[in-house]
C-alpha cells in the first residue's frame, strides 16, 4: 500500500473533527484553510515517523498547534472583519445572526489561556470524549475535567461581559 493511500485511510475518518478544530483554533490569527493545508502537508511529509497509527489525530493536532504558533509569530493578527464568514463558507444555513454568534464565541475562546482553549475546542467543538481529549493533550482525565470546568466559566464570564457591555452602550 502506498504512503498516500495509508495517509488518506487515516485522514478520511477524522477530517470533520480536524476541520472543526482548525476553524476554532485559527480564529483571529490565520485562515483555517491555511492552517489545515500546512498541517496536512507537514503531516504527510512526516508520516513515516508516526509509530502508532491510532495516534494519528493527536499527531495532526500537535502539528496544527505548532503551525498555528508559527502563524502567530510571522503574521500580524487578522482583524475580525478578515475572517467573518470563514466558518460558514460551505454552510447552506448561513445567516448574519449565526455569523455574529460565532464571532463572539471565537473571540471569547481566543481570550482563554491556551490549555483551556484547546481543551474546550477539542471537547465542545471537535466532539472528542474526555478520555480522547486527555490523550491528545497528554494529561489526565481529571486535568481535562478541571480545564473544561474552568474554561467554561471563563468563557461564560467573557461572553456575559461582552453582552453586558453591548446592552449598556
Amino acid at each position: 500500500m502506498t504512503k498516500k493511500k495509508q495517509f488518506m485511510e487515516l485522514y478520511g475518518p477524522v477530517h470533520g473533527s480536524f476541520e472543526r478544530f482548525c476553524k476554532a483554533r485559527s480564529y483571529g490569527v490565520c485562515d483555517f484553510n491555511d492552517l489545515m493545508h500546512d498541517t496536512i502537508v507537514i503531516a504527510f511529509e512526516q508520516f513515516g515517523a508516526l509509530k502508532n497509527k491510532e495516534a494519528f489525530l493527536s499527531f495532526l493536532f500537535g502539528i496544527a498547534n505548532k503551525v498555528h504558533a508559527n502563524f502567530r509569530r510571522k503574521r500580524k493578527t487578522l482583524s475580525f472583519s478578515d475572517v467573518k464568514g470563514v466558518e460558514n463558507a460551505h454552510d447552506a444555513t448561513f445567516s448574519i445572526e449565526k455569523n455574529f454568534q460565532h464571532d463572539e464565541l471565537y473571540e471569547a475562546l481566543h481570550q482563554l489561556p491556551e490549555a483551556y482553549r484547546n481543551c474546550v475546542i477539542l471537547y465542545e467543538i471537535a466532539g472528542f470524549s474526555i478520555k480522547e481529549t486527555a490523550a491528545i493533550q497528554e494529561c489526565s482525565t481529571d486535568a481535562v475535567k478541571q480545564r473544561l470546568s474552568r474554561g467554561r466559566k471563563m468563557l461564560a464570564a467573557a461572553l456575559t461581559e461582552k453582552t453586558t457591555k453591548t446592552i449598556v452602550s
